[in-house]
């Protein structure tokens, strides 16, 4: 068998189980936005993050939540994933993370990072923190420019040295958001993070969501796609652990050779979301002023019903509703692509890789 042929049976194998867990669902990851504040205000925010003023759940209510968890999905528990806007803002923060490792469960947090001093990283260890995504979006000029802080870099690095010192979390992880101005800086970034002592390197490119529809000339082109994951394709292969985010098909160019297997949008099924007002979500990038993406709230149902009952629009093949996908040859194993990228009301998918991707259409 030659490699697209193990591909092939591998994404069959794959398949197989999406349709599984369609039909029965299994939690593993629940989001929690603890906030939409933030102390950046970056380009490409999925979920136009800054200086919010939304209401926010008291610590209880998250506690509760994690009650509620607990009991109903007990055996089997999803990791917390805690994220915002920057959770450190939230106020309740330590009591509600404390909280959740006296209760046994594993946590982790996408964070900016430059609120991490030695004191907060100590807080975290005491707190029970396992794992860690820090977003660093390019070279410290270009990161403070987009994300809108000057300064934030350097603070950011801090925070990142701050963590690693302690040598007592699973995974620190940098996620790079790559645009079209800042792709031709992945060389130079990859060699500031080769003195950095991080477990991985998450490179994902902007997607077409958020406040990154305010700037289209960010949007990568299709030359900055390929370039982006031949990049990444020819890291891996010196064994650097440079990996591309888990959004997208890819093709059989690229499939499992960009990141550790093959894609999957797992929003809604394997999963979920819960927002600062108590709104239960697939996943926290998908535009929230689409109909049907809110499946319920925590407030009025038990987040295991709303689990169990709901979500129907995630647990299918969304490739049948859109002419050009139900007829697309990877259609099988791309079935309409990411779900944060899909657009509900027309329904057609924003963002195809498998086009940008396509190299005998470039060369044609």
């Amino acid at each position: 068998m030659n490699n697209n042929d193990i591909k092939i049976s591998h994404l069959d194998l794959q398949y197989d189980v999406r349709n599984e867990f369609f039909e029965k669902p299994i939690l593993k990851q629940l989001f929690f936005e603890l906030t939409l504040n933030c102390n950046e205000h970056c380009w490409h925010c999925g979920s136009r993050c800054g200086d919010v003023r939304a209401t926010e759940m008291a610590p209880q209510e998250w506690k509760d939540i994690l009650d509620q968890i607990k009991e109903d999905f007990n055996g089997s528990l999803p990791q917390i994933n805690v994220t915002g806007g920057e959770p450190l803002l939230y106020p309740g923060f330590e009591e509600v993370m404390s909280y959740a490792h006296s209760l046994g469960f594993k946590w982790g947090m996408t964070s900016n990072a430059i609120l991490i001093t030695p004191e907060v990283a100590r807080m975290l260890q005491k707190c029970g923190m396992n794992t860690i995504s820090v977003s660093i979006d390019g070279l410290p000029e270009t990161h403070d420019r987009i994300r809108g802080l000057q300064g934030g870099y350097k603070r950011a690095m801090e925070g990142i040295q701050n963590l690693i010192d302690l040598k007592c979390f699973g995974s620190i992880m940098v996620t790079t958001v790559v645009n079209h101005e800042t792709v031709r800086e992945l060389d130079s970034l990859y060699e500031v993070m080769c003195d950095f002592d991080i477990d991985s390197w998450r490179i994902m490119g902007i997607e077409p969501i958020g406040r990154a529809l305010d700037h289209p000339e960010l949007l990568l082109t299709d030359d900055d796609h390929r370039y982006i994951m031949d990049f990444i394709r020819s890291k891996r292969a010196d064994n650097e652990p440079v990996t591309y985010g888990c959004c997208h098909y890819l093709g059989l160019d690229y499939e499992k050779e960009v990141r550790d297997w093959y894609f999957f949008c797992m929003a809604g099924v394997t999963v979920a979301s819960i927002t600062v007002t108590g709104d239960v979500y697939g996943c926290l990038d998908i535009d929230r002023n689409q109909p049907g993406v809110i499946q319920g709230n925590i407030h009025d149902r038990r987040f295991s019903d709303i689990w169990k009952n709901e979500f129907k629009a995630f647990r299918r093949d969304r490739a049948e509703d859109n002419e050009k996908c139900a007829n697309c040859k990877s259609r099988k194993y791309c079935m309409g692509g990411a779900f944060h990228t899909w657009d509900l009301v027309n329904k057609t998918q924003r963002l195809c890789l498998i086009d940008a991707l396509d190299r005998e259409k470039h060369e044609q």
